[in-house]
Formats: C-alpha cells, structure tokens, sequence
C-alpha cells in the first residue's frame, strides 16, 4: 500500500490508498507513448496523458522531484506550481493505475477531496494559482523493474481535471533507471 501512496505522489495529486477493485476507466490507459509536447516542464518523468487537454480544470506548470530518479528507501520532494481554472468541489475523484511492466497492480478510484490532505489543501480548492511542496517516504521493499502510474482525474460531473503519467525504473540497487537500464 505505501508503493500506490509513492506511485501518485510522484503525480503530486496525493496519496491514495491501494484498492485491488477493478474501476472503470475513462480515456485509453493501455498505452503511453513518450511524447516532448506532453512533457511536464520541470525536472520530473511526470507527462500529460496522450490526448487533448485545452479544457482541463487544472493547468500543470512544473513539477520538480528530489531526487530525480526516485529512490526506494529514501525521502521524495515533490514541488508544483499550477493554476486552477475553475473551483474543484466534493465528488472530485482520481482513477488511478498503476503498472509494474505489463502487469496492472493497482486500479482503484479514489476520492480526491479525501486525500488532498495528504498534500496540505483541502475542498473546495479554489480557483487560482497554486503551489505546493511535499516530501514522501519511498518503502524501501520496492521491487526492481519498471512502474507506470496513471491518474485520470474529474469533477464530481465528470468534468476532466487533469491526467497525468510516470514511468519510473527501479534497479536491484534502489537506484531508479531510465530507458534500457540506463542510470537517470
């Protein structure tokens, strides 16, 4: 359960508890393909998932992590900076998937307004510019290989918020890998 609360945090959305319940999801989780366009700016693997998002509610302007790659066992930073374009209010919920390869660990649906706390705001977050800085202790028992997490996020009306993805390898030595083995 701590890997699902790391897995969101490193989408600074909140820490999310693990569910093994299957949800449905909205938009095609199946693939993510690495793309510059959906790129966060900011020193993180944090990205846009494939698709439009002129009309989300939350516009992401950076996200910076320390240290960059994760590593199991150790503290992760996690600073944002963004804009809320509209007033976000009870019923907000997260789909969040998280991926160890090819095999799905984690799909649950998450409360959103419940969980913000873990990141010191709370419902309804208003509209406007927002920052915030959260550190996070990474399980130490994470097992080596690669982690995809996805957080679709919407309104009480559906309405989408934002969705966000990470890929993150982990090596044998804690140590987070980039793409084929190579140390980030």
């Amino acid at each position: 359960m701590k890997f699902a609360n790391a897995a969101l945090a490193l989408l600074s959305l909140g820490l999310v508890p693990a569910s093994a319940r299957t949800i449905p999801v909205k938009r095609d989780q199946s693939i993510i393909v690495a793309d510059d366009d959906l790129k966060i700016p900011g020193d993180s693997p944090l990205e846009l998932c494939p698709g439009a998002h002129e009309n989300d509610i939350i516009h992401i302007e950076r996200v910076d992590l320390a240290p960059n790659p994760p590593e199991a066992g150790e503290d992760l930073v996690i600073k944002a900076v963004g804009t809320v374009h509209q007033t976000i209010e009870d019923g907000a919920y997260v789909l969040l998937q998280v991926k160890y390869g090819l095999i799905r660990l984690i799909s649950t649906k998450a409360d959103l307004c419940e969980q913000v706390g873990n990141v010191d705001l709370k419902c309804p977050i208003e509209k406007g510019d927002l920052s915030l800085t959260k550190s996070v202790s990474l399980p130490a028992e994470i097992p080596p290989g690669k982690y995809t997490v996805i957080a679709d996020v919407y309104t009480a009306d559906d309405e989408p918020i934002t969705c966000l993805t990470a890929s993150v390898q982990f090596s044998r030595s804690g140590r987070a890998m980039g793409f084929l083995g190579v140390e980030l």
